[in-house]
């Protein structure tokens, strides 16, 4: 499995390789673990133009929020 959900919500704990995304509805969210790879796939690059669009680029959570729910978020990483 290449996604990976993390079940801490550190982002030091990230490892070398993967990106962590948050998915989810704003007090459900859950963190994964992302390979770098994925930036290079056009389904997941307009995933994330929708998140700079209604996120702006802050991300005070330490990964990136991505507007979508888990199902969703599997689709587009599968």
């Amino acid at each position: 499995q290449i996604i990976r959900r993390s079940f801490t919500m550190e982002s030091s704990s990230t490892p070398k390789g993967f990106f962590a995304v948050y998915v989810g509805e704003n007090l459900k969210k859950k963190r994964y673990l992302v390979p770098v790879c994925f930036l290079n796939k056009p389904s997941f690059q307009a995933l994330l133009r929708k998140a700079e669009e209604e996120f702006g680029f802050d991300h005070p959570t330490g990964g990136l929020s991505l507007p979508c729910d888990e199902a969703f978020f599997f689709t587009v990483t599968s």
